[in-house]
């Protein structure tokens, strides 16, 4: 199904907080259910800073969806992760109703500037749930607070989301809290006229007024950028989704698979300036000028989150393959 038309069925079912609002009729009776359970501890979070579990069926179908990707890609390994919860908070707060205001009048402003259009798009944001509390009941911040647990200089030019096709990269790159599960932000976003944004960028606003945010790919976004003069303004923050993932055994992978069989794996997935660099690190290694602790470093650096379903991918296409030999 075409992206576009897809994010548009979401938008009637999401606009207006009609599945959200469906939702909170079922948050007492799993309130009551918080504080048991081996979550407990980060319910019990959302609940003192004013979240409410909800549990909306059609809702939790599509985030699934979300996380199998375009044409069912990463299917198996998406299968192996459980939506666990859903948090909202329902809380009335003038702030939060003047934020929410803000978007509406910046989304007809952006819209009146790009013909009619705000393009709007649904995306997720990782980040670990202490921060994602705030941002809900507080706004986005321009200080970079993962990044700040080292370096407390640190400031972010945009906010970096993912499309609901690469719901999975966000919630790989979330942090595994105390209970062992991962948080995401699911959002909406004024998209409106995307310019192309390159990894070394260091923009923190549209390089004119023809543009609104970035994205690192024209024709099939796998980040969207907003930049962080909009980030309190463009984007709205719908809910908190919570994932239990399967732990990521890295001796399974290395047992299973040789590196160059991971190479070619990568290959699929990284650019030919990536492979080229990937390629030198592993004959610096067969010659012994680098350690294999320092091989898998620049593997994970390299592929990122994309590592883990593309070797699902090609495990799936592997035994496919066998099951026809016999």
């Amino acid at each position: 199904m075409n992206r576009v038309v897809e994010e548009d069925q979401v938008s009637t079912t999401v606009d207006n907080d009609k599945i959200l609002a469906a939702g909170a009729s079922t948050s007492t009776q799993s309130n009551d259910e918080a504080d048991s359970g081996p979550y407990s501890t980060a319910f019990e979070f959302f609940l003192r800073n004013g979240f409410a579990k909800f549990e909306p069926p059609d809702f939790i179908t599509m985030i699934k969806k979300n996380l199998a990707g375009k044409e069912g890609r990463n299917s198996e390994f998406a299968a192996k992760i459980e939506v666990v919860a859903l948090h909202r908070n329902f809380m009335p707060s003038l702030y939060k109703k003047a934020r929410s205001d803000s978007f509406e009048v910046f989304a007809k402003t952006v819209a009146q500037k790009n013909g009619g259009k705000a393009n709007f798009r649904f995306a997720y944001y990782a980040a670990p749930k202490e921060e994602l509390c705030e941002i809900v009941n507080y706004g986005f911040t321009a200080i970079n607070k993962t990044a700040a647990a080292r370096d407390r200089n640190s400031f972010r030019n945009y906010i970096t989301l993912s499309p609901m096709d690469f719901c999975l990269d966000s919630v790989l790159s979330s942090e595994v809290d105390e209970c062992g599960l991962r948080h995401v932000l699911f959002c909406r976003i004024i998209a409106g006229n995307q310019e192309l944004v390159t990894a070394d960028s260091n923009q923190f606003h549209p390089t004119s007024e023809e543009f609104d945010t970035g994205v690192d790919d024209l024709s099939v976004p796998r980040k969207y950028f907003v930049w962080s003069v909009y980030m309190n303004t463009h984007i709205r923050p719908l809910c908190v989704v919570s994932f239990k993932v399967p732990a990521l055994s890295a001796n399974t992978i290395k047992s299973r698979l040789s590196f160059p069989t991971l190479m070619a794996i990568l290959s699929r997935i990284l650019t030919p300036s990536q492979m080229v660099e990937l390629d030198k690190i592993f004959r610096d290694f067969q010659e012994k000028k680098v350690t294999r602790v320092q091989l898998i470093h620049k593997v994970k650096e390299l592929g990122g989150n994309r590592i883990l379903p593309a070797i699902s991918e090609y495990q799936k296409k592997a035994s496919t393959s066998l099951h026809c030999q016999d």
